[in-house]
């Protein structure tokens, strides 16, 4: 692969809100850009019908048909139940890993406490990213966390500190106002985008900018923040059956467990 490309993986059909500026710029830049699907998105929809939403949504921002990749119904990884098949996402992830060159920029959903989906996706890539000694190449960005936020509350592409240095980038108008059309292009999960609309909208018209940071293996052997995290307020999952489940993979694919080295860069 000797065109320079960039790396998306998301843990559901629609997860690619979160980053749609930096997509667009990858594919002005004249990058390959390559968009992995982890989950079969079952849990929200029809598999068939949100590969269709988000290729309908990638495609105009200029993605090529031929360079999604939908993975998560070939290998039985199912959505909400992403901590489950560890080992299935770890052997997906290395091989798109090993077939984009070093220097390519990697994609990958923030460690933030928001979806366990998206935490246990970020945490196994991180850690084979570090394996490889690639971690540089790569960057998170925030779809939605509730970090001090009361009740039932999130917050929107609200980067978490704690997550290292933020890259923010300014939205011009255009692009807010597509990015925001783009939002109502997945029809089957309305009644999500009926809760994340109004905030997405609000960050749009009030903060207008797209967010990326490094990622951390430290930060993939801490709690995303204090308190209770997004899906433990809404019954999800609880941290420690996801703790439990990244650790043991981690032992069973012969990966050291143990804290890093503190001179490895956050």
């Amino acid at each position: 692969m000797s065109q320079r490309s960039s790396l998306f993986v998301f843990a559901h059909q629609d997860d690619e809100f979160g980053c749609y500026a930096a997509i667009a710029d990858a594919v002005a830049a004249g990058e390959r850009v390559l968009c992995v699907f982890v989950t079969d998105g079952a849990l929200g929809g029809e598999p068939v019908r949100r590969d269709a939403e988000s290729r309908a949504v990638l495609t105009a921002l200029g993605v090529d048909a031929s360079d999604l990749h939908f993975v998560g119904v070939p290998n039985g990884i199912r959505d909400g139940k992403l901590y489950e098949s560890l080992p299935a996402v770890a052997r997906v992830l290395g091989e798109w890993f090993d077939r984009v060159p070093a220097g390519s920029r990697i994609h990958v959903t923030a460690w933030e406490g928001g979806h366990h989906d998206h935490d246990a996706l970020h945490a196994v890539a991180v850690l084979l990213l570090h394996d490889r000694g690639r971690l540089a190449d790569a960057r998170q960005f925030s779809l939605y966390n509730a970090h001090r936020r009361p009740g039932p509350l999130f917050r929107v592409l609200s980067p978490l500190l704690a997550n290292g240095p933020i890259e923010r980038r300014r939205l011009r108008w255009r692009e807010r106002r597509r990015h925001l059309r783009d939002c109502l292009r997945y029809p089957t999960q309305r009644t999500t985008w009926l809760g994340l609309f109004p905030f997405v909208l609000w960050h749009m018209l009030w903060r207008g900018s797209a967010a990326l940071q490094p990622v951390s293996v430290a930060r993939v052997h801490e709690r995303p923040h204090p308190g209770r995290l997004y899906y433990e307020k809404r019954g999800f999952l609880g941290y420690d059956v996801l703790r439990a489940a990244i650790d043991g993979w981690r032992r069973g694919s012969g990966g050291a467990m143990s804290r890093p080295d503190p001179s490895v860069a956050r």
